[in-house]
């Protein structure tokens, strides 16, 4: 019978290669770490004095430096042991635990067809490889060259360009056997609903495949080459073969670079992950059209221990950084764990290498905070709160948080880590006042954990907390009704929290409060995408947001917005979610525009520049009194029909 991958994979994870070969060596004490997995034996193979032999857990492998034999756990059994390799299957499957499953011949014509689908997926990449160097892909040439992508990386990634046909690649397809049905179920074609007439899904577009750690392809993601089309990016639907929960961009060659001591890298998209590749950061990796997931992390750590998360510097960056900080904490074990690293406000990778060079971007991974130090600064920014009252909140916030750790020993010592950083950071200063020979006094060293003489600051004065990024304000104004209206739509209709993530993710609300709610509804929603209304809410108000909620949802009642409610069909939600979002964005734009008009008069106080400034606060203040006068808005709610 056939095993699947998973099968195999899942003996790989719960039986150390040290364990399948320690029955039939006698490792050496002097040369071996077992702690580290790292364990050397005289080659069970060939006969010799000195042990060559090298069996390494991390990678999963052994090798013989002697004789040059090497294989994983079902090669050890079937060349050491002698058995067939359904018999080492079974051998090691009873060792790890793992039942055996049952011949399942449906599954088996699943992976058969899953065959046939790769087999697809190679055609249409080998058609978006030709045309790339046709003359039709020459402006795709151009733009790669422009985004520095060398014709090497272009055949090392296998890029390629999607014509602006809406058949030539079914039409390839076909031509080559496949099946319209093979074409749909791998995603190359789409149709609108109600007619049955299918098309080329990627048009005009610059192709990346997406490989799986077998390095074969199961997706694509294009980079629209035309401005006026709705979505820059457009990766495969999830197919019999793509899942973008359990796929990371280059994780094949991520997972090799590991194996050999590189670094794993997660940056934000394909340009950043070729770049880093291409300035020698082999273990770059990337998620695929979605925030990191509990999938991704579980990935990743099967490649190394302690992977460097990369974030832009912005400030959708940084809240990124919190989202994912929040995701990792409850998964936490021992040896495991991320760092962190921030790039240069407005720089992501590909942009810090092609200005500064290989150099500058190593600086800012050898830089990568550790998570404890990430999430000490998002829970102080920096502040000693001065209050017994904040004193407290502060403690239960970090005891709350280390409480979420599953694993109790990390848990224990993440609690301790905090109490200990807790009692330093509260500590009351000492004078400590240094007299020299002479009777003259000297002034002004730094007091007790580094904070100036005279008392308690207002301010630590540690140079980690003060150039972190992810310092937060410290005003907690109340939010906008704008601002309300969005987080109460998505408090109570989850839901909507996927569709517009990224539309979410990048929100500048003008509350740090509203900030912060918005902030725990995306980390909760990205834990448990599935999450309900009611679980939602509890989970919000265990984190001490049920009062600001309430306030919101008051606020909103006495101004008669009612799309917000529970009981809204979520059509009608999502009708109201997008316009306060619009008006929302609008009315950010227009102050930045406003902020730039009032600088230009202060330097040219012309008539023109006069006018421009009064047309920008009418433009705010037609923002501010615009409602949702929307045709039928409601009517799935039960509402009478409105009209404009």
């Amino acid at each position: 019978m056939r095993f699947s991958d998973q099968f195999l994979d899942e003996i790989r994870q719960r039986l150390s290669i040290t364990q399948v070969v320690g029955e039939h060596v006698i490792w050496d004490k002097r040369k071996s770490q077992p702690g580290k997995g790292d364990m050397w034996a005289c080659c069970p193979f060939h006969g010799e004095k000195s042990p060559s032999f090298h069996a390494d857990d991390r990678r999963g492998i052994y090798h013989c430096f002697g004789c040059g034999v090497s294989g994983d756990h079902f090669r050890f059994m079937t060349e050491k042991a002698g058995m067939s390799f359904p018999e080492a299957v079974e051998k090691l499957a009873g060792m790890a635990g793992v039942p055996m499953p049952a011949r399942d011949e449906r599954q088996e014509k699943r992976e058969a067809e899953r065959k046939s689908l790769i087999d697809v997926m190679e055609l249409a990449t080998k058609y978006f490889e030709a045309a790339l160097q046709h003359n039709i892909g020459a402006r795709a040439r151009g733009y790669l060259l422009e985004r520095g992508v060398s014709s090497q990386s272009q055949t090392r990634f296998r890029i390629g360009f999607a014509p602006d046909s809406r058949n030539g690649l079914k039409e390839h397809l076909a031509g080559n056997g496949v099946s319209a049905q093979d074409m749909v179920d791998t995603g190359l074609v789409a149709s609108r609903d109600g007619d049955a007439l299918t098309y080329d899904r990627f048009r005009n577009r610059v192709m990346f495949p997406i490989m799986d750690f077998r390095g074969r392809v199961i997706a694509f993601g294009g980079r629209a080459l035309s401005a006026d089309v709705p979505a820059k990016y457009l990766n495969s639907p999830e197919t019999e073969l793509f899942s973008k929960r359990r796929t990371l961009y280059n994780g094949q060659t991520a997972r090799q670079a590991a194996r050999d001591g590189s670094t794993v890298i997660v940056v934000e998209g394909y340009l950043d992950v070729i770049a880093a590749v291409s300035a020698g950061f082999e273990g770059a990796v990337a998620p695929l059209g979605t925030a990191m997931t509990e999938e991704h992390l579980q990935m990743l750590w099967q490649m190394t221990p302690d992977p460097v998360l990369c974030f832009d510097g912005d400030k959708a960056g940084l809240k990124a950084a919190e989202r994912t900080a929040d995701l990792v904490m409850p998964h936490l074990k021992p040896g495991y764990t991320v760092r962190i690293a921030t790039l240069p406000d407005g720089l992501d990778p590909d942009d810090l290498i092609k200005a500064q060079g290989r150099g500058a971007f190593a600086d800012v991974i050898d830089r990568a905070r550790s998570l404890s130090d990430v999430i000490w600064s998002m829970e102080t920014g920096g502040l000693v709160p001065e209050t017994p009252e904040a004193r407290a909140a502060l403690q239960a916030r970090l005891r709350e948080r280390s409480n979420g750790i599953q694993d109790s020993s990390v848990r224990f010592h993440y609690s301790q880590a905090f109490d200990e950083k807790l009692r330093a950071f509260l500590a009351p200063m000492r004078q400590n006042r240094f007299e020299p020979r002479g009777g003259q006094q000297r002034y002004g060293q730094s007091g007790a954990y580094g904070y100036p003489r005279g008392g308690t600051p207002r301010l630590v004065v540690s140079d980690t907390l003060r150039n972190s990024r992810l310092l937060k304000p410290g005003s907690m104004a109340e939010a906008t009704p704008r601002e309300a209206t969005i987080i109460l739509s998505l408090v109570n209709h989850p839901a909507l929290v996927e569709d517009k993530f990224e539309l979410l993710a990048a929100l500048d609300f003008d509350t740090p409060l509203s900030q912060k709610v918005m902030s725990e509804i995306l980390s909760l929603c990205v834990r448990h995408h599935d999450i309900s209304a009611d679980d939602l809410k509890s989970a919000l108000g265990v984190r001490g947001h049920g009062p600001t909620l309430d306030r919101m949802a008051d606020v909103l009642l006495r101004q008669g917005v009612w799309q917000i409610a529970t009981e809204i069909a979520l059509p009608d939600a999502e009708i109201g979610l997008s316009h306060a979002l619009a008006l929302h964005n609008k009315k950010v734009q227009l102050n930045r525009e406003l902020k730039a008009a009032e600088a230009a008069l202060g330097e040219d106080p012309s008539e023109e520049t006069f006018e421009r400034l009064r047309d920008i606060k009418n433009q705010i203040t037609t923002v501010d009194g615009t409602e949702a006068l929307i045709e039928g808005f409601g009517s799935l709610s039960g509402r009478a029909t409105r009209s404009l």
